[in-house]
């Protein structure tokens, strides 16, 4: 007698076999595959009686399993989605305040990288039409390019790109902050400042050389544009604007730059050249990432709170989610860390 082998029914799935998937929804519905995810994703084009059946499947089938089933079952996924746009440094200690914040609040996180070829403007569009609704209730994002003021779940931006925008924003005092570092080293003396600054696309980079400017002018010292250079919040593109500024004819004796990683490739490049910090060349960052305390010398930097811009931005993300809060931006304070990378100019 021939047995042959028959394929098992999309109702009913071979035991040991792999995940229903969305063609098995389909198939058992006696629908298409893009009709099964409009149903999945919520888009408009199903009627009420499609969507019933193709639901009632994916409880037939088991596919309630998946975190994208359960989602359409419950209408939400306890999921919170963390945008950003590269795992670097200051991304990472927004992440650890995000993760203590949410402890205890019955979400999960998923942390998403959304622009690692760099630069791709709209990346965090792109990321939400992907995760929103069907994997994420809602979503923290970090430095995006764009507004996201028509995205379809409840956002927090965390140092937006564009400045305040019609969603709920988290940003630090980056004039303060850029004031406070130029101040410090015009009052060690320095007169010949010059500035690495961040991105020319970015809000936060224009504030902080505002602030910069503002701290030159209040001191009566003129602003000199050749002693600023664009170190766009990278090392590889500061090392460039490092070397211009240090092989000037009449060097600067400090240089604020517009963040850590920036003001510690200046350190290397300073030593490259021979000179020591902070005795011939003082240095100041912003942001205070870990790296900071760990360069040589220690860096002389900005702090912002990152941990507690972290859980702020669950705390708002948490009001906007359950609909005690529509809109709110908040601006937290930047704070001067004096450590060993800035001195008096040598005589």
């Amino acid at each position: 007698m021939t047995i042959s082998a028959r394929r098992p029914r999309p109702s009913q799935p071979a035991v040991g076999s792999s995940r229903v998937t969305i063609i098995d929804v389909a198939e058992a519905a006696g629908v298409s595959v893009s009709t099964v995810s409009k149903v999945i994703n919520d888009r408009y084009g199903v009627s009420q009686d499609t969507y019933d059946k193709v639901m009632g499947v994916v409880g037939e089938l088991g596919y309630e399993t998946s975190l994208v089933a359960s989602s359409l079952r419950r209408r939400s996924t306890n999921v919170i989605g963390i945008l950003v746009p590269e795992f670097e440094p200051f991304s990472v200690e927004l992440l650890k305040g995000i993760s203590a914040a949410a402890e205890g609040t019955g979400y999960e996180l998923l942390a998403y990288s959304g622009n690692l070829d760099h630069n791709q403007v709209g990346w965090e569009r792109r990321s939400l039409s992907r995760l929103a609704g069907t994997l994420i209730d809602g979503a923290v994002v970090v430095a995006p390019s764009v507004t996201v003021v028509d995205a379809p779940i409840p956002v927090v931006a965390v140092d937006p790109h564009t400045g305040r925008s019609g969603t709920s924003t988290i940003e630090v005092d980056n004039v303060g902050g850029a004031r406070a570092a130029t101040e410090y080293l015009i009052g060690l003396g320095h007169r010949r400042i010059a500035h690495v600054r961040g991105r020319e696309d970015l809000v936060s980079a224009t504030l902080r050389e505002q602030g910069y400017r503002e701290a030159l002018a209040a001191a009566g010292i003129p602003f000199d544009p050749s002693l600023v250079r664009v170190g766009g919040y990278r090392a590889a593109e500061t090392t460039d604007a490092a070397r211009e500024l240090l092989a000037l004819p009449e060097r600067p004796t400090a240089i604020f730059s517009a963040n850590d990683l920036s003001a510690i490739r200046v350190l290397e490049i300073a030593a490259q050249l021979g000179l020591r910090v902070p005795e011939d060349l003082s240095v100041v960052g912003f942001d205070n990432v870990p790296e900071a305390i760990n360069a040589t010398p220690p860096l002389t930097t900005v702090a912002q709170p990152l941990h507690e811009m972290g859980a702020e931005a669950v705390r708002l993300l948490l009001g906007l989610l359950s609909g005690e809060l529509t809109e709110e931006h908040l601006h937290v304070p930047a704070t001067l860390v004096v450590r060993g990378s800035a001195t008096p100019p040598a005589a």
